[in-house]
């Protein structure tokens, strides 16, 4: 009889869905079983979590959907990693997505990932993490996917009173705000008001 390695699997599903996290109805669809045994599966990694203190993340509940997220014993030394000037920076990634959430908010990650043309997970816990965006609401509809927005921080990094003072965008139809265009003139902005230690 297969061993089927339901722990493993689940984890690695909450790890790709990422902050968006996933609803008990998705899990037991995906993993092909019923929402009972998945509660069961959820309760299980959620223990194995607790009791094991080498572990770093725990699984939460928010808003009806599961995810992965650090332990708070750990946010001193995650404290001290964002506060580190050796990871001060900001990736291409990062940039890109930054431009496209400060010109388009609020948005979804999925929105964002449809004008980047790829996966976004990464970059936007890099710019939660350095407190540039922030959730900013749900969506309405099914799924209630997170919407960011930019933060206070963003517009104290950048020398902004208020969003509008950011370069107007060059006037196009809302199907072809691109990569590229947004990359590009975010860089630009970032030239005019100066890096203050991050860098694409």
């Amino acid at each position: 009889m297969e061993i089927v390695h339901w722990r493993g699997i689940l984890e690695s599903l909450l790890f790709v869905a990422g902050d968006e996290g996933l609803s008990l109805k998705q899990i037991s669809h995906v993993m092909e079983i019923e929402e009972f045994e998945a509660v069961e599966i959820l309760k299980n990694l959620k223990e194995q979590y607790e009791n094991d203190p080498d572990r770093g993340i725990m699984l939460v509940e928010l808003a009806g959907t599961y995810q992965l997220a650090t332990k708070k014993e750990h946010a001193p030394y995650l404290k001290k990693l964002v506060e580190s000037p050796n990871t001060n920076t900001l990736s291409q990634a990062a940039l890109e997505t930054l431009a496209i959430i400060s010109y388009k908010q609020p948005i979804t990650r999925i929105e964002i990932e449809e004008i980047r043309g790829v996966k976004t997970e990464r970059p936007l816990q890099t710019l939660m993490a350095k407190g540039l965006i922030q959730e900013v609401g749900r969506q309405e509809g099914a799924g209630r996917a997170i919407l960011y927005g930019t933060t206070k921080e963003f517009l104290d990094h950048f020398g902004l009173k208020s969003l509008k003072e950011l370069p107007p965008f060059p006037e196009q139809p809302e199907d072809e705000f691109s990569q590229e265009e947004a990359d590009l003139f975010f860089e630009k902005f970032l030239e005019e008001k100066g890096e203050n230690g991050f860098s694409p």
